[in-house]
């Protein structure tokens, strides 16, 4: 059965306002390359709500972590610490730069990587900390950064969760000297395919814009900067276009009455399957009281494997589409080769087996949710 034939799928993209009228405005103004005027204005609108140095937007989250470790100057024998419970971009992006994820396991409450484990996993090759805010809520970023500081190492957040998330009253993605955003079809804010790299230190600006440029100083060339501009630097050609910028600027102007959708549909379910949950052996997602979630996911951690795949079967009857999360990275294929191995990760391993992802979208209507709910509670576990 495909996505199509469900008649509740897990995620559907939707407008929020004026997404055609800019993108006709962009065809119309000649100009739907890279770093059109609505780039410029997506990069306004994300540095000036989450205060940040610099904000670049890029094709992807994945090409934004690429800039990251082209940034950072990794080569072969460098190491990264990476949560094992997290999208292969969070290591390929730096493995591709010669350098060797390692692994570390997640925290049973919120699933972000476990600060705890740290200072076990740093070598003397280690070059940076890749956190991931996990369903957007925040990992323990002064535990981590206390101990960044104190190897002297980069933190970059993979914040493709966590786009106006909050930890300790500070936004997710102005912590680490980089982090990187996602814009794709299944965020609460979506171009289709997109992401931007948030920079917080000054001295990384100039370069982050030759790199997202193939490598040339054609930024500086178009600002009156240089005469001429030529290749200066390893790059690749990280812009995005600027229809999708168009599209990307109109939600933008939305996230207000987005993020309240989805504060209304996340809480919706915590509040109706909270009984159930207690009575049926079943955990809900855990917030930390000093993190203020995005409400990105919601989900479910069931008792077994063997119930997780009887939920998503027992929801797929009824035509709901429901679906499970990552492998963890040290028991991929890849993973292995950097040596990770089963075991490594034991709450990781148990949470990919148990973690059980409900529909989830901006638009979710209330009867499409009952639906959703009225399926669940059928069940006990």
């Amino acid at each position: 059965m495909t996505e199509a034939r469900y008649d509740i799928p897990f995620n559907r993209p939707s407008l929020s306002g004026d997404e055609l009228k800019y993108l006709a405005e962009a065809v119309r103004m000649g100009h739907i390359s890279g770093d059109g005027l609505y780039t410029s204005r997506c990069h306004h609108f994300l540095e000036r709500e989450l205060g940040v140095r610099k904000a670049l937007l890029t094709t992807s989250c994945t090409h934004a972590l690429e800039m990251a470790a082209l940034l950072l100057d990794l080569e072969q024998g460098d190491e990264i610490v990476v949560p094992s419970f997290s999208f292969v971009s969070t290591a390929n992006a730096f493995v591709l730069r010669g350098a060797r994820p390692v692994f570390a396991d997640v925290r049973p409450d919120t699933l972000n990587l476990d600060e705890k484990k740290l200072p076990h996993l740093i070598t003397r090759n280690t070059r940076a900390i890749v956190p991931l805010h996990y369903a957007s809520v925040g990992c323990e970023m002064d535990t981590i950064l206390e101990i960044a500081r104190k190897h002297n190492l980069a933190v970059i957040e993979d914040n493709a969760h966590g786009l106006f998330g909050k930890y300790r009253g500070k936004f997710l993605g102005t912590f680490g000297c980089f982090a990187t955003q996602s814009f794709h079809e299944t965020k609460n804010i979506t171009c289709g395919e997109g992401g931007a790299l948030l920079i917080n230190d000054d001295r990384f600006i100039e370069r982050a814009e030759i790199i997202r440029e193939k490598g040339t100083n054609r930024t500086r060339f178009f600002r009156g900067e240089v005469d001429k501009y030529s290749w200066v630097d390893l790059g690749s050609s990280y812009l995005p276009s600027d229809i999708l910028a168009a599209f990307l600027f109109a939600q933008f102007q939305a996230y207000v009455q987005i993020q309240a959708s989805r504060q209304r549909i996340w809480e919706r379910y915590y509040y109706e399957l909270a009984d159930w949950a207690d009575g049926n052996d079943v955990r809900l997602p855990v917030v930390p009281e000093d993190c203020d979630q995005a409400y990105h996911l919601f989900y479910l951690l069931l008792p077994s494997l063997q119930e997780r795949q009887h939920f998503i079967a027992h929801l797929k009857e009824r035509k709901i589409l429901s679906v499970f999360h990552y492998v963890p990275l040290h028991t991929s294929k890849m993973g292995r080769h950097y040596g990770g191995a089963p075991g490594d990760g034991p709450i990781a391993e148990m949470v990919s087996e148990w973690l059980f992802r409900l529909p989830f979208y901006n638009q979710l209507t209330e009867i499409e949710q009952s639906r959703v709910i009225d399926a669940i509670r059928e069940i006990r576990v």
